[in-house]
């Protein structure tokens, strides 16, 4: 049994890989087991420090506070970063040039350049020239730069998602009239959704993490800023490291799950729609004179020219 891209493994491959994933696992066990002796052996594994993350104060005044910014942050650039990236992804493909070469210039020139680059310059924007407060002024320079930046990959993803369906499609909705607009709305985007998605979840990953840049360098408080805090008051700076980072693994593992939900229940979508055309039918439907009534062929007023009629 062979694959497109590989041949099946034999016995003695399988042996092999066997071999290896149980040494693999072995090499993993013991770090893990080294981890825990180096903690130990420091005094971070005392339940003095981790004693905080039981206690309803650490979460409603640091951690949840700080998750509920995150997650602020991070959903206002997913909404708008995602129509965005459509519209400039889908403008590269135009016919008009005076469309496409503006769109390619803002797209290209945004991914160029560092996603903490872009939110530094956003806030000295908004702190030269306008009157956002300023304890809303981090949060507006977050979602500005993860906007600008991610907007433009996303581009490149839906541009790329586009361009990679057969050519037949496109041609296929021109031979029965389409435009090109229709053609991209009705035809093209809806199938090339699927094969975007997994780049598409990948990149609203990324948003995610990227909220804590933020916290870094603009005092935004957000998840990662708030562990800082929270960590200061109560010395367990390994130990709220730790716990912040079991939040990103949930987070980041419950949106990729909901994405590969999304994905099957696309595919099943598209697998189960549409008529199934039998051998049976094909038949019928290439000897007509056999399955179809003679005043179907001829009309109620019989045979102009013999029994069957011609055509």
């Amino acid at each position: 049994m062979t694959s497109l891209l590989y041949d099946a493994p034999g016995p003695r491959a399988k042996r092999r890989n066997l071999v290896l994933s149980v040494v693999f696992f072995a090499l993993l066990t013991l770090l893990l087991w080294w981890i825990w002796g180096a903690l130990d052996d420091k005094g971070q594994l005392d339940w003095s420090l981790w004693e905080p993350f039981t206690q309803s104060q650490a979460w409603t005044t640091y951690l949840l506070p700080g998750l509920g910014n995150t997650l602020k942050a991070a959903a206002l650039s997913m909404v708008i970063a995602l129509p965005l990236g459509a519209v400039f992804g889908i403008a590269r493909l135009s016919d008009h040039r005076w469309v496409r070469v503006p769109a390619s210039a803002v797209v290209e020139f945004f991914r160029a350049i560092p996603v903490l680059l872009l939110m530094l310059f956003a806030n000295e924007i908004y702190v030269r020239s306008t009157d956002i407060p300023s304890d809303q002024r981090p949060m507006y320079a977050v979602v500005t730069g993860l906007v600008l930046y991610n907007a433009s990959v996303l581009a490149e993803v839906v541009r790329a998602g586009i361009l990679s369906l057969p050519l037949g499609q496109s041609e296929a909705a021109k031979a029965i009239g389409l435009r090109k607009g229709q053609t991209m709305t009705s035809i093209l985007l809806p199938q090339a959704v699927t094969a975007m998605l997994p780049a598409i979840v990948s990149q609203l990953v990324v948003i995610v993490k990227d909220t804590a840049l933020g916290g870094v360098m603009l005092s935004f408080t957000e998840l990662l800023n708030a562990r800082k805090t929270l960590a200061a008051n109560y010395a367990n700076v390994i130990p709220s490291f730790i716990v912040v980072a079991l939040i990103f693994i949930v987070l980041n593992f419950l949106l990729t799950s909901f994405a590969s939900w999304l994905e099957a229940r696309l595919r099943r979508g598209k697998r189960s729609t549409g008529a199934v055309v039998t051998a049976d039918a094909v038949t019928e439907l290439s000897t007509p004179g056999e399955h179809m009534g003679h005043d179907d062929l001829t009309g109620p007023g019989g045979p102009p020219d013999g029994p069957r009629g011609k055509f």
